[in-house]
């Protein structure tokens, strides 16, 4: 799998552009089009004897040259390549705001469980000073 991201300037991925990926050794190719963010995937058949085969991809007339490369004994692991184009496309991971809403639950979570504890403790410190009371009675 060919896989990767096509932005534009301000970093942002661009919709409906055409990416061409083709194994020039054996001419076969295929167009994909990237979605709404900027995201394509081009699906190829490789056997062991195409590692090494010339690889194309071009996207918005930029051309960027690789070899194919995976490791023939590894028959679990998907085998992807992924090329970016444009600038500020550093796209690897989740949206940052999924990182900042996890985090905001993680602590809301922390707060709720640590208030909970802090009311057990003084319940407890209070049931304990009515039964000191009560045997001094």
């Amino acid at each position: 799998m060919v896989e990767g991201y096509v932005c534009g300037q301000d970093g942002k991925g661009l919709s409906n552009i055409d990416v061409l990926v083709k194994d020039t050794r054996v001419s076969y190719g295929q167009v994909v089009r990237t979605d709404g963010d900027g995201y394509y995937k081009a699906m190829f058949h490789l056997h062991n004897d195409n590692i090494g085969d010339p690889l194309l991809v071009e996207a918005k007339g930029e051309q960027q040259n690789l070899k194919v490369e995976f490791d023939p004994k590894d028959l679990e692991s998907e085998r992807k390549i992924r090329v970016n184009f444009g600038t500020g496309c550093d796209v690897s991971g989740p949206p940052i705001w999924l990182w900042w809403g996890g985090g905001a639950v993680v602590v809301a979570a922390g707060t709720i469980v640590g208030m909970k504890l802090v009311r057990s403790q003084r319940k407890q410190e209070r049931s304990k000073g009515k039964s000191r009371r009560q045997r001094k009675a």
